[in-house]
């Protein structure tokens, strides 16, 4: 992942900016959907898109639950994002996040699929959205106290209400455990 010389930086003063909003410090749990009410951005799940897409919503739930996570729809300056409900809690807290993130880093709307019916995919955007997803829900902070508690990922997962692999990519993105050493 590479990202643009001072974004990690601009990341943790976002994420500092909200938690703060929120009344959050650094060790504070954020629930993104509490987040999205305050950024005021509807939060859907797709299985109560069934009625309007019923086979999207049949394979996206079903067999093809590993490739949707969540997209954001914009109608005018309006956004929504829809998520799939059948991941994990942690999970869809981690897709809600990221698509949060593309809000907040003001990121273009783009249409999901190109002229060629393939997906629209932006890498520096999703890489930017990806990093402070991660940032808003483990700050640098809370992922020096996690290796200084030395709490296993699945509780320190249940803590802050994402996923182990979430835990996981924090600790080592931020080299928590070596710098606890």
């Amino acid at each position: 992942m590479s990202l643009r010389r001072g974004f990690k930086t601009e990341a943790n003063q976002i994420a500092a900016e909200i938690r703060g909003e929120l009344g959050l410090s650094q060790f504070d749990p954020l629930d993104p959907w509490v987040l999205s009410k305050h950024l005021a951005i509807d939060v859907l799940p797709l299985s109560e898109m069934r009625r309007e897409a019923p086979r999207a919503v049949t394979h996206f739930l079903g067999e093809g639950s590993n490739i949707f996570s969540a997209i954001t729809i914009f109608h005018g300056t309006a956004r929504l994002i829809i998520h799939n409900d059948r991941h994990s809690k942690g999970r869809q807290s981690s897709n809600i996040a990221h698509e949060l993130s593309h809000a907040l880093l003001q990121h273009p709307p783009m249409p999901p699929l190109t002229e060629l019916g393939l997906r629209n995919f932006n890498k520096d955007l999703e890489d930017e959205a990806n990093w402070l997803a991660g940032v808003l829900l483990i700050p640098e902070q809370a992922a020096l106290k996690i290796a200084r508690q030395r709490l296993d990922l699945a509780e320190a997962a249940s803590q802050y209400g994402v996923s182990t692999q979430m835990v996981s990519y924090r600790l080592n993105v931020t080299a928590a455990r070596k710098r606890v050493r």
